[in-house]
């Protein structure tokens, strides 16, 4: 059984070349997409196991996202097949700054949307050491909700850890009602990551990483809280609180990074606990600015000479 058990809906994500609008572009390129499918592929090329549940459509489509996710060694033996109804696509627009990226998702009854909570193999869920989850999930249907809200009541019957990304999208909620759910889940929680943005959501109060990690772990009593803000990082754990810089980068392709650094962070804190787990995540959600698409396609090998300064990265 794998160590990372990830829950989540994978789309396909249609980009314009970059500097090109949506309504003028001559050609989409084709990437696989997904929060938590990302952070599986990423654990996986880092040398941590990781399975995905979720629920794709029998067609030539949802195939391709399975291929692509067991060609990085990620379990999918768990993927749920509908015999009708549709994959989750989505546009994206690359904007060059000052510009901002645009993207349109078309995913509304996507196969996943429509999800039973009771198919869920949910032995798979208690055998792993930890459960990965976003707060895109909820978001998408009261059946998804009712799956997330398991998926963490199932991982700490089985002693697991869960962690949980915040990972607010204004596009397929409110404010008000994701703060109304996501309160009670993140309850459950040992590891809660966030951006400052999406911590703001949460709290009243707190303006640097720092102060959100502190005020968040005092809410939530999650073990380890991280806060991504502006080019650092800060944790709080224990009551101790540690933050770290992050690395300049010329970026190629921004989307996803977040779920790099969220994958790092898994990977370093199984593996090595805190210190290094900030560390990992910081690096590998920089690294995944060099890559095209949403996947981070970081080895071990790459990972240790980015962080040994070889001049292969600098």
């Amino acid at each position: 059984m794998p160590d990372v058990v990830t829950i989540g809906e994978t789309m396909l994500r249609l980009s314009a070349p970059p500097g090109v609008p949506l309504e003028q572009a001559p050609q989409l390129d084709v990437h696989v997409a997904g929060a938590e499918s990302n952070v599986a592929i990423a654990l996986c090329r880092l040398g941590t196991t990781a399975g995905w549940i979720s629920r794709l459509v029998d067609t030539p489509l949802g195939r391709r996202i399975v291929n692509e996710l067991r060609a990085h060694g990620v379990d999918v033996s768990r993927v749920l097949w509908a015999p009708d109804g549709r994959v989750g696509v989505y546009f994206l627009e690359q904007g060059i700054p000052p510009r901002q990226h645009r993207i349109i998702y078309d995913r509304a009854q996507s196969a996943m949307a429509l999800l039973n909570p009771d198919d869920i193999d949910w032995e798979f869920v208690r055998s792993a050491r930890l459960v990965h989850l976003t707060g895109i999930t909820p978001a998408l249907s009261a059946g998804c909700r009712t799956a997330a809200s398991r998926a963490i009541a199932e991982a700490r019957r089985a002693k697991a850890l869960v962690c949980f990304d915040v990972n607010y999208r204004a596009k397929l909620w409110s404010a008000d009602e994701a703060k109304t759910v996501l309160g009670p889940l993140l309850a459950d929680v040992d590891i809660l990551l966030t951006t400052a943005d999406d911590a703001r959501l949460l709290l009243s109060g707190g303006e640097t990483a720092e102060q959100l990690a502190a005020l968040l772990a005092q809410r939530f009593r999650a073990k380890t809280v991280v806060v991504t803000d502006a080019g650092r990082c800060a944790a709080a754990q224990n009551g101790q609180v540690v933050s770290k810089k992050g690395y300049e980068v010329e970026s190629l392709d921004r989307v996803g990074a977040g779920d790099a650094f969220a994958a790092g962070f898994i990977h370093g804190y199984l593996t090595d606990g805190l210190d290094r787990a900030l560390e990992y995540a910081v690096a590998v959600g920089a690294l995944k600015h060099t890559y095209r698409g949403d996947v981070a396609w970081v080895s071990p090998e790459d990972l240790k000479e980015f962080l040994s300064g070889s001049p292969r990265w600098r």
